[in-house]
């Protein structure tokens, strides 16, 4: 497959000028960028979701154009993108058969469809995922798997996944990565977008750097080093990966900002203690699943029969909905796992996306002061460095790592306290991730408290002054400083004693 020549224009943003590009049947190409790179938009063109203003696309040497993504598939190309396209109210068996669903005497063939689903799910290693349930009812790791099956339901030639290992579990990527290199001997072509360098050097054939629209460069993975990748991703060196860890303060001089006793949640949260201090980056570590995300939303008053006891400041508080971790002298924010869902109002602009929550700060009375509002959303567009065509243009058009600057920008207008973070830097850049890395050091040293869950060890290893790791709903073991290492992490992520972690992990 290849692309010459192609352009494409979303009103005064040029998310692709001249780009040429191609791929190989037997082989996986990656393609890297920073969010706004056009990496998302290459895919879209040859999937069929959007069409190019200028250049020529052809497949088996014949020139090609889908007008939908449903003629791209007929074509035998298939993409699975990050934002998850299932229907939650439908089943798992629904929703991998969808497009083309077995029939008999003209009808759904339920039992075909049901065995379908379960060859598709045996394949990628998910047995345990019952064709039965609805997708609503999986954790997002399996919802992935689901959209995955769903991709080889439709027998691809090309196969592309857009940050499609974003929120899977290090097992299942390795069953996924398996899945790959058989499809690839098969003599199928795969277009792999990731953010992951080393899942990058453990699946890529090829590398296609991408900046601004434009590509910059094709060429055989491993003949470049991950520094000189970086470099052509972003157009100038990096310092440091992490900005540097302040000393630790003194038990006398921390003060306490959230102090949580004996939280329990149904039976994902148990007899949770926990305690975070102005100033401080405290990690969620452990494996996926371990009650991480329940904790930060029984902390903003999501959840439903939580128990124990949280103070905010020295003074107890009863959080029984977001509007109360809201209020004044509480100032907690919530920087959410899905942005396209939990995070953001699509179809609306991203003016009103940014000050949704602070609306009630920009009030003069009854009336929304417009000039008020005009300057917050072009000072937080400022702060994260968002890279819009104009802030009335919806928030869907951009890239999803500037969609994720909105999330964090629209809670910081709130001026938060304490902030809570779920898997913030998913499906993010390394350009844009060294930004947020930088702005949570900046918030904790203006006086903030975070509390941050992070799939990704190094993060936690680099951003963090403490690291509480969860096991089965509980706290199992709290690492600080020089403690904070990838071998302690996961052995306390594996609720193993000290000594006895495998080797792989040390």
């Amino acid at each position: 497959m290849t692309l010459a020549g192609i352009t494409k224009r979303y009103g005064g943003v040029t998310a692709l000028d001249d780009v040429d590009f191609a791929c190989s049947l037997g082989s996986v190409h990656a393609v890297l960028g920073e969010n706004g790179a056009g990496k998302s938009t290459l895919i879209k063109i040859m999937s069929g979701v959007v069409q190019p203003d200028a250049g020529v696309m052809t497949l088996d040497g014949r020139p090609v154009s889908f007008a939908r993504p449903s003629d791209a598939n007929d074509a035998g190309i298939v993409c699975i993108f990050q934002e998850l396209s299932l229907m939650p109210d439908l089943t798992v068996a629904d929703n991998i058969s969808i497009a083309d669903p077995p029939r008999r005497f003209g009808l759904i063939d339920r039992r075909a469809q049901h065995r379908r689903a379960e060859q598709l799910l045996a394949r990628i290693g998910c047995e345990d995922v019952n064709p039965l349930l609805r997708v609503r009812d999986l954790p997002l790791s399996r919802r992935q798997m689901v959209e995955i099956a769903k991709a080889l339901a439709k027998d691809p030639t090309v196969l592309i996944l857009d940050e499609a290992t974003s929120a899977l579990t290090s097992a299942d990527v390795d069953r996924v990565f398996d899945i790959l290199r058989g499809l690839r001997d098969d003599g199928i072509a795969i277009i792999t977008i990731s953010h992951r360098m080393h899942e990058i050097e453990a699946i890529a054939d090829e590398c296609s750097v991408f900046r601004n629209g434009r590509h910059i460069d094709t060429f055989a993975q491993g003949s470049k080093s991950e520094a000189e990748i970086v470099q052509m991703m972003i157009g100038r060196e990096i310092s440091a990966h992490f900005p540097p860890r302040p000393p630790p303060k003194p038990p006398e001089a921390l003060e306490t900002a959230l102090d949580v006793a004996g939280l329990s949640w149904e039976d994902r949260l148990s007899a949770i203690d926990l305690s975070l201090h102005k100033g401080e980056i405290v990690g969620l570590g452990g494996l996926d699943g371990q009650g991480q995300k329940e904790l930060l939303l029984g902390l903003f008053g999501v959840l439903k029969g939580v128990t124990g006891e949280i103070k905010v400041a020295g003074k107890p508080v009863r959080l029984a909905a977001p509007a109360d971790a809201k209020k004044a002298g509480i100032d907690m924010a919530l920087i959410p796992e899905d942005r396209k869902t939990e995070g953001l109002l699509l179809p609306m602009s991203i003016a009103d996306n940014l000050v949704i929550s602070s609306l009630g700060a920009l009030a003069n009375g009854i009336l929304v002061d417009r000039k008020a509002l005009q300057q917050a959303v072009a000072d937080g567009i400022d702060r994260m460095q968002i890279k819009v065509g104009a802030p009335d243009d919806p928030v869907s058009t951009l890239s999803g790592g500037n969609q994720q600057k909105v999330v964090i920008a629209k809670w910081l207008m709130t001026d938060p306290a304490v902030i809570l973070l779920n898997d913030p830097t998913r499906g993010i850049d390394v350009g844009t991730k060294q930004e947020i890395y930088r702005l949570l050091r900046d918030l904790a040293e203006a006086g903030a408290a975070i509390l941050f869950y992070s799939t990704d060890y190094e993060e936690l290893i680099g951003c963090c002054d403490r690291v509480a790791v969860m096991y089965d709903g509980r706290i199992v073991n709290e690492l600080r400083g020089d403690d904070i290492t990838e071998h302690n992490i996961i052995s306390s992520a594996l609720n193993i004693s000290e000594g006895t972690a495998p080797e792989a992990a040390s």
